[in-house]
């Protein structure tokens, strides 16, 4: 599982492919002021497990993370998924991207990559691969390149060699699954997404909104708030704590309260994706539909050692308009759907009750 951090200074968030993997970091919010413990005990209060959330992180790590709070990866251009038979299927290839320059397109069984096979390896691993960060080894940079021996159904084995480059993920898309219902999806919190939602809803015709915040593992708690702000006229989003000091989140005027609105959540739905879902709830603009989220309702403080290396620290926790947490417990649905499908299609009827036909009926 890919867990996102929901931080003081902001994190990263990514996917499944080899885009950046979640992990936090910008690099100016951490402590300029070197800290008192060394590398080693850092390292050793991580491993201790006293706090869940606690990271550590060299320099060259950190300093690499702010790429995907930017919203950008370094990579070929493949998203790979495990299929039943336990292979390594590519499920998406950005157009423009290395890999669908080489001719790789979805459907295509990766076998290898740099010479090692793939089926039966976790996917973080053949992420790790695709990335040049297998084994613990230093983070490729672009034009660097990789050996991929891949497959297309029915035809023979082709080995291509494939350059990396930085490449824009596609954090927000969307779609229409009914006539007059726009799905907003939202895979991660980067720079930039609040913007992105906002313009999706101005630019595209349409009577209902679905927001899917499923798989969503969080990101920039600045960002979470601006997408909370889209469908908020001014009040409160979510408050949180830092050294005892309790701070407010709260909207500006004039976001969208009249479009009727669902929410797509499920166990995958954590950290800054649960703060959006528990605003739009307890402000009663959205209703819920899915599964119970994951449940990461603390925010977490980067502090930079003397050697640059980052330790990173829970300090707080964060709280919804009406004061609920969700650490440890998530946030129930107000329409329970366990099945996926089953919950697109709810949230279709759902949407109906919210307001006039999306579809257009009567």
């Amino acid at each position: 599982m890919v867990f996102g951090l929901l931080l003081v200074g902001g994190s990263a968030a990514g996917a499944w492919g080899d885009r950046a993997a979640p992990l936090p970091g910008r690099p100016g919010s951490a402590d300029a002021a070197p800290a008192a413990l060394s590398p080693d005990q850092a390292e050793h209060l991580v491993a201790s497990g006293s706090d869940r959330w606690a990271a550590y992180y060299s320099a060259q790590d950190y300093a690499d993370f702010a790429r995907g709070l930017d919203g950008q990866y370094l990579g070929v251009g493949l998203v790979v998924d495990r299929a039943q038979d336990g292979g390594t299927v590519i499920a998406e290839v950005p157009a423009g991207s290395p890999a669908d320059r080489a001719g790789i397109a979805a459907g295509d069984r990766l076998l290898a990559v740099d010479g090692t096979p793939v089926d039966g390896l976790p996917v973080t691993e053949v992420v790790a691969r695709l990335r040049g960060r297998a084994d613990g080894g230093a983070p490729a940079v672009p034009g660097s390149s990789v050996l991929l021996a891949v497959r297309r159904p029915g035809g023979p084995v082709r080995q291509l060699t494939v350059g990396r480059a930085v490449l824009a993920a596609q954090d927000v898309e969307q779609d229409q699954p009914a006539p007059g219902v726009l799905r907003i999806s939202v895979h991660a919190f980067t720079s930039g997404v609040g913007e992105q939602v906002r313009d999706v809803l101005r630019g595209t015709p349409h009577r209902g909104v679905l927001l899917d915040l499923r798989g969503n593992s969080g990101g920039l708690l600045d960002e979470a708030a601006a997408t909370a702000s889209v469908f908020l006229d001014g009040g409160p989003i979510a408050s949180y704590q830092v050294g005892g000091e309790l701070r407010e989140l709260t909207a500006p005027p004039g976001g969208d309260t009249a479009t009727p609105l669902v929410v797509l959540v499920d166990g995958g739905t954590m950290s800054a994706a649960e703060l959006l879902a528990g605003a739009l709830q307890d402000r009663c603009r959205a209703v819920l539909v899915g599964t119970r989220t994951f449940g990461k309702g603390t925010v977490q403080q980067p502090t930079r050692l003397a050697d640059g290396s980052v330790l990173e620290r829970t300090v707080g926790r964060y709280y919804t308009p009406q004061g609920r947490s969700p650490d440890g417990t998530g946030l129930l649905p107000d329409v329970p759907a366990a099945d996926p499908a089953a919950a697109e299609r709810l949230a279709l009827h759902v949407l109906t009750g919210l307001g006039p036909d999306p579809s257009g009926g009567r």
